[in-house]
């Protein structure tokens, strides 16, 4: 009995690993469909969510079985609560992947995103899908250091983001409102999508560790201060 609850447990964790490597194509995938008005990307990357759908309501339902069955303490239960916690959070990725794909094929035949923030746009799309190879890697080897290194990468995309916000209100901004809105919702849903990838890796600290990944990162600052004092 509990080398099969063992095997529950694993096969969980297995789940989580596909979840985060299929919201991670999703979004590569739906980041080229907006850039390129491709409708028929676009229809795959929104079809295929229900995949992460499925995959998240099966290991929310095995996880809730086995805190009613096996009744899991300690780091046991830490696994099952976190693992939820987590698939909920690639759940939500993948819906973000989705908004994308659903805002390119609003738009198509036209582009939604203008040609001077393609770049930005394609930068932000690679950050977003690599941030989330990265969770998908933590979940695999607990490398805890790793995940830490998440929320500095996080950064990147903050600024991305802003510099598109600065875009927005330039006084030189012709591409009307409706562009305006196409532009501010991308923006959000890529730094939401680089949330909950940091949101993953942060998760993972706390089961291997059993402390958050906050007060292990305020441990471990740098002391300053003035010489002498």
């Amino acid at each position: 009995m509990r080398d099969a609850y063992h095997e529950e447990l694993d096969s969980i964790g297995d789940d989580l690993v596909e979840m985060a490597r299929l919201v991670g194509s999703a979004i590569g995938r739906a980041t080229t469909a907006i850039l390129d008005s491709d409708l028929k990307l676009a229809e795959n990357v929104i079809e295929a969510d229900k995949k992460v759908d499925d995959l998240q309501h099966n290991l929310e339902a095995r996880a809730i079985a086995l805190l009613a069955r096996q009744q899991p303490v300690a780091t046991d239960l830490r696994i099952v609560v976190t693992s939820l916690r987590m698939s909920a959070d690639l759940e939500r990725s993948g819906d973000l992947a989705q908004h994308v794909a659903k805002l390119a094929r609003l738009r198509f035949p036209e582009r939604a995103v203008p040609h001077d923030l393609h770049a930005t746009i394609l930068e932000m799309g690679q950050l977003a899908q690599r941030l989330m190879a990265k969770a998908a890697e933590v979940l695999v080897t607990k490398d805890v250091d790793l995940a830490l290194q998440l929320e500095q990468d996080d950064d990147e995309m903050d600024l991305l983001h802003r510099h598109l916000f600065q875009h927005l209100i330039d006084e030189r901004w012709q591409h009307g409102i409706e562009t305006a809105v196409d532009v501010t919702l991308l923006g959000r849903y890529y730094e939401r999508f680089a949330d909950h990838a940091v949101s993953v890796a942060k998760r993972v600290v706390y089961l291997v560790t059993g402390e958050h990944a906050d007060e292990i990162q305020s441990e471990i600052q740098p002391v300053t201060g003035v010489e002498g004092a």
